[in-house]
């Protein structure tokens, strides 16, 4: 059996003198009460791909060489964004609604930053003088040199990165290997420094397990709501919106639930994702607690906000969107029941309608007024002659090819009662007036 270390402390742990490395019996004999939690390195591997897709919202440029930290290029980002300050207070206020602990630096090389970052949280150092000036402030403790190599050097008398650098370069290639020369001149911007690339996945997945089956849909929204942050984060990282995903209620001894997801339009804000699932589960009917919940997205289209007019006025800042209505209805009511009328090039009344997923983008019916808003299932007859007769004839005589042919003629009428209808007679003006529909 492996001996389990410590791999990271918070500062009161530090405090009570428990440090990286530590044997996790020793640490509980220096405070007993503390809590430590496992490491999972398959969750932190997701953790950090993640973070490099929200990342790569601010920048195309990222590389996640480093195992404990994000690099970015930012010095084309801060011609969008602004500059540092403004950049820093946009990227603090989204890690910190993510709940993502974080120290940020920026320095002209990327160890360099990654080495300012774990001695002073929030330092900035562009140009090469200041730069040089704090990365010498930095212990040795977080140069990122070998362990191996900070203690020959400690007991050379050496505690600070300034005092390494002060030392003749030709003593330091005696006494160590070239690959600390190697980190020496990375670090300070004398040697090049090539980085590997990261790019978004195609596709996102992402999994959260529970210490116990969870049996109430309602306790099962809080790690939905962290979920579906996540996968905001990474659509917006991607300029991508999702219309089409997956959730995945996993079960001890059944096969995983699938909750589909559809939506009309792409889709990436996290609260009208989450709007939208949290009726579909709590309209679901689950076999069995859940153990773990995730979220599958193959197909992420391009995001294309909505169009609005300059002018347009709301009731206030929560009323919805059509789009966003009919995504609550259908996840609601079923996808079935939610539907939009459009017209198709048949002249029938019977066939001149179809239903298809409500979409802004598809054209409605039309309303010219010449064709009535209500339309019954059957013709009925009418009582007695109109009254007046408004409009008309229309001749409507098709679907001959199909054995429903029509042969008929029809009219805006006003009936005895003042009713505005719509009815017809057949061709030959002969039979009686059949009734249609209503105009509104």
């Amino acid at each position: 059996m492996q001996r389990r270390v410590v791999r990271h402390a918070n500062a009161v742990a530090q405090r009570a003198g428990i440090r990286a490395c530590l044997p996790l019996a020793a640490a509980r004999a220096l405070l007993p009460e503390f809590r430590c939690i496992a490491h999972d390195p398959e969750s932190e591997t997701r953790l950090r791909e993640m973070l490099a897709g929200w990342a790569y919202g601010y920048s195309s440029m990222i590389s996640l060489r480093e195992t404990d930290a994000i690099l970015m290029e930012i010095g084309a980002s801060m011609a969008l964004f602004g500059p540092w300050p403004r950049l820093e207070r946009r990227l603090r206020a989204d890690l910190t609604e993510l709940g993502i602990t974080h120290r940020i630096a920026v320095a002209p090389t990327a160890l360099g930053a990654c080495v300012l970052s774990a001695n002073q949280d929030g330092m900035a150092v562009m140009h090469s003088s200041p730069f040089l000036n704090a990365l010498g402030q930095a212990p040795l403790e977080v140069s990122r040199l070998p362990d191996a190599d900070i203690i020959a050097l400690k007991a050379m008398g050496l505690r600070r990165v300034r005092e390494v650098f002060g030392l003749p370069r030709s003593g330091l290639a005696q006494r160590f290997t070239p690959a600390m020369l190697y980190h020496l001149d990375r670090m300070r911007g004398d040697a090049p420094d090539p980085l590997p690339l990261h790019h978004p996945a195609a596709r996102f997945a992402t999994r959260m397990e529970f210490d116990h089956a969870i049996e109430s849909s309602e306790t099962l929204l809080f790690p939905l709501r962290r979920l579906l942050g996540d996968l905001s984060m990474y659509l917006q990282g991607r300029d991508s919106g999702v219309q089409q995903f997956d959730l995945v209620l996993e079960h001890d001894d059944l096969p995983p639930s699938i909750l589909s997801i559809g939506l009309q339009s792409p889709q990436r804000q996290a609260s009208v994702l989450f709007d939208v699932c949290r009726l579909k589960v709590q309209a679901a009917t689950v076999p069995a607690g859940v153990r773990a919940l995730g979220i599958r997205a193959e197909d992420l289209p391009a995001f294309v906000p909505d169009a609005e007019d300059l002018f347009e006025e709301r009731a206030g800042g929560s009323q919805l969107t059509w789009p966003q209505l009919a995504d609550r209805l259908r996840a609601r009511l079923g996808a079935d029941k939610v539907y939009q009328i459009t017209a198709t090039e048949d002249p029938r009344p019977e066939h001149a309608w179809r239903r298809a997923v409500f979409s802004k983008r598809k054209e409605a019916m039309p309303s010219d007024g010449s064709r009535p808003t209500w339309l019954f299932h059957q013709p009925l007859p009418l009582h007695g002659a109109p009254k007046y007769i408004l409009a008309g004839p229309e001749r409507v005589e098709s679907g001959w090819w199909e054995g429903g042919d029509l042969q008929r003629d029809y009219y805006v009428i006003e009936t005895r009662q003042g009713q505005r209808a719509w009815a017809f007679r057949m061709a030959d003006d002969m039979g009686p007036w059949m009734l249609h529909g209503w105009f509104a």
